[in-house]
């Protein structure tokens, strides 16, 4: 139910959220979580039936012009920049779609206990381990591990959130981290299989197709389902950026919907955007 103070559908509990998604399940609907990085987006996000609104500090990097893994470097505060998006932007404009707050968990200048409850009474219905660490890989993957900035607190985070009753809905690219996250108490759980491919911004390297993409999001599915059964499972990256390709890894894992951030904001500002000026230009003058 709307909270009947804020007279919006923001705050939901976590309860209600997970309602609402098997609702969207039961009409037969497939999930639909969408990254928002501006208010304008997260208005036609919601008009469009977007089941979860999600902020990510990358979201204003991408709406500024720049590729989305800007999120993950040292060029602003990820978790300050999320709530500001929120609070300034989307929470005030979104009526009834849950808005889920983007939380670098490794970030150790914050308690996250405190931060959390920030988060909470913010008017967040959730959260989602953006900046993740589970997409850096190599040398760098293992000196956060050894340094204190590990994947662990990520997953210290989401059992964190399901104690204060907040909505979790985790990026992970292995079977190990699906395992982790789903036995920390993760409501959704996305299988990450890279950069969204594409655009004028997007990665170029299509090493991965879209089988592989299937293979991945399966081998995050079965690992979530060795330790709960009520986890929504979902695909995100890589070759995935399209409806068709999103409807693939739903026939072809046990994936029920798709998280789109550059596949949805950026892709549709381009293209839309860029055709609408070409017509404009072509306006003939006497």
């Amino acid at each position: 139910m709307p909270n009947p103070w804020t007279g919006t559908g923001n705050p939901y509990t976590r309860e209600e959220v997970v309602a609402r998604l098997h609702a969207t399940l039961d009409r037969g609907e497939s999930i639909l979580a969408a990254g928002a990085g501006i208010g304008i987006s997260a208005k036609f996000l919601e008009q469009g039936g977007a089941d979860l609104i999600i902020i990510y500090n990358s979201g204003r990097f991408r709406m500024a012009g720049h590729g989305s893994t800007a999120g993950l470097m040292a060029y602003s505060d990820a978790n300050a920049v999320a709530m500001e998006i929120g609070e300034y932007e989307v929470l005030p404009i979104v009526k009834e779609t849950p808005v889920i707050c983007g939380v670098h968990a490794s970030d150790p200048r914050r308690r996250m206990w405190h931060w959390l409850g920030k988060v909470k009474e913010m008017g967040f219905s959730g959260v989602n381990n953006f900046p993740t660490h589970a997409i850096v890989d190599g040398n760098f993957r293992q000196v956060l591990e050894e340094t204190g900035m590990s994947f662990s607190h990520e997953v210290e985070m989401v059992a964190l959130a399901r104690q204060m009753d907040l909505f979790s809905i985790v990026y992970v690219a292995t079977a190990e981290e699906s395992e982790a996250m789903a036995k920390a108490g993760a409501d959704a759980i996305i299988a990450h299989v890279g950069t969204t491919i594409g655009g004028s911004i997007g990665v170029t390297d299509a090493s991965c197709t879209i089988e592989d993409a299937a293979k991945r999001t399966q081998e995050v599915c079965d690992a979530a389902k060795t330790v709960r059964d009520d986890i929504f499972l979902l695909s995100h990256g890589g070759p995935i950026c399209g409806p068709d390709d999103a409807a693939y890894i739903n026939q072809h894992t046990d994936a029920v919907g798709f998280v789109g951030a550059s596949s949805l904001e950026r892709m549709a500002f381009e293209q839309s955007l860029l055709k609408l000026t070409r017509e404009f230009k072509q306006i003939p003058v006497r």
